[in-house]
């Protein structure tokens, strides 16, 4: 791979990850709550954002292995429902606000890449990182929305059910890591399950987009 590119994909994923994370933060303070402002984890400055493992290490290891797919996540930005002004409504919208970000940063860059692959004299790099950005932020977007703790896709389940059945849910989270494991090595049609639910929802979302 082109090191320019790579660096500017690396640049790319951090963004994206960093948006995510401030997004629910913003939200939670538009709700009443300003854990994540008094942690100063409102800004676009990536160091109160990196995470050891998956800002740094995972990202790192997937550049230096050559890996056709770079993936990385940023410190969870820290929320306290109990400070919501509407508890359910919040924590629906905080929840979903990080995958928002990430789709809306998908169509912007789907938008500018057809506008600029108008123009013959557009350089092919800047082509290659925005059509990163559109694959990267859809990737992110999708994977959030897998009903597994902790990801996004299961507070935003938990916000919506029934008392009785959210507790019942909630019984799961000291597993979804495993889950993830599991989904990510039971094979179908060879690769796997979780790469397999991935990559129809997101081939759907970048035929949409114009990809």
């Amino acid at each position: 791979m082109n090191p320019e590119l790579a660096a500017i994909r690396v640049l790319i994923l951090l963004f994206s990850v960093i948006i995510h994370e401030v997004m629910h933060g913003v939200v939670a303070l538009k709700f009443g709550d300003r854990t994540a402002e008094r942690a100063g984890r409102l800004t676009l400055n990536p160091i109160p954002h990196v995470d050891p493992i998956g800002t740094i290490l995972l990202p790192a290891l997937l550049f230096i292995s050559n890996s056709p797919i770079l993936f990385g996540w940023a410190k969870p930005v820290p929320v306290n429902p109990l400070n919501f002004s509407n508890i359910r409504r919040g924590e629906l919208l905080v929840s979903a606000a990080g995958v928002l970000a990430n789709f809306s940063l998908a169509i912007v860059a789907a938008v500018l890449f057809h506008t600029l692959n108008t123009f013959p004299e557009t350089p092919l790099l800047l082509l290659r990182a925005l059509r990163f950005m559109v694959l990267i932020n859809l990737v992110l977007g999708v994977f959030n929305l897998f009903p597994i703790p902790p990801l996004d896709g299961s507070k935003i389940l938990l916000s919506q059910l029934p008392y009785n059945l959210a507790r019942e849910y909630q019984k799961i989270e000291p597993y979804g890591f495993l889950i993830l494991l599991m989904l990510l090595f039971i094979p179908v049609g060879g690769t796997s399950l979780l790469n397999a639910v991935l990559g129809f929802f997101i081939g759907i979302f970048s035929a949409l987009l114009g990809f």
